[in-house]
């Protein structure tokens, strides 16, 4: 027999059926998308999710999450940070010429310098807020909230202002209290908390 049921001798045989067949019944799914989507614009619904999703999104950027675990300093302590990394690959230009072997020593602060002073405070606290103002303009130091709105502090201070997404700065420089600054000292970095004092609150309550 060949592959077409049919034997060598030409004659051929009903091989019958192997199972129950249905018609496919089952939508298509992206016309059924589709049909929802035209659904609810047609009712508003569409556009009220896309106001509410805009909403959402500018309130995230206007009011970002605070950083976890953050306290104000109860005492001051400094530290060094040294941001010296041992490259993992050699690095080689365009050409393929070798720039640095891979286990060499490399710090960025050889090749650059810390424009300005970072300092990390809460922007929610006005106390935090006047040192960091205290500290020098925009030409020397750059002010990162660790929690608060960026924006309100901005329009209010009438300078830039900074916000550390996801406390990847603060941990970088393990950083645990505000407010902290960090500031070049030759080829390492300066790092420390500024214990300020307790805030008296107007209902005279201090913290």
């Amino acid at each position: 027999m060949d592959a077409s049921g049919s034997q060598a001798g030409g004659e051929e045989h009903d091989l019958g059926h192997f199972g129950e067949t249905w018609p496919v019944i089952e939508p298509d799914l992206l016309t059924t998308i589709e049909e929802r989507l035209r659904a609810a614009q047609g009712s508003g619904e569409l556009d009220r999710l896309n106001r509410a999703f805009a909403a959402r999104a500018e309130a995230r950027v206007l009011n970002p999450a605070p950083v976890a675990g953050l306290t104000p300093a109860s005492e001051s302590r400094s530290w060094t940070y040294d941001p010296a990394m041992m490259l993992s690959a050699d690095i080689r230009d365009a050409r393929g010429t070798l720039i640095a072997a891979r286990g060499t020593r490399v710090n960025p602060l050889d090749l650059v310098t810390l424009p300005r002073k970072l300092l990390f405070v809460d922007g929610t606290s006005d106390q935090q807020i006047a040192w960091a103002q205290a500290q020098g303009d925009d030409a020397h130091v750059s002010i990162i909230l660790v929690a608060g709105s960026p924006f309100a502090r901005m329009r209010a201070l009438q300078r830039r202002v900074w916000f550390d997404q996801g406390g990847v700065l603060t941990a970088r420089f393990g950083i645990a209290h505000t407010p902290a600054l960090v500031r070049q000292q030759g080829k390492v970095l300066q790092v420390g908390e500024v214990a300020l004092p307790p805030e008296t609150h107007k209902d005279g309550e201090r913290t």
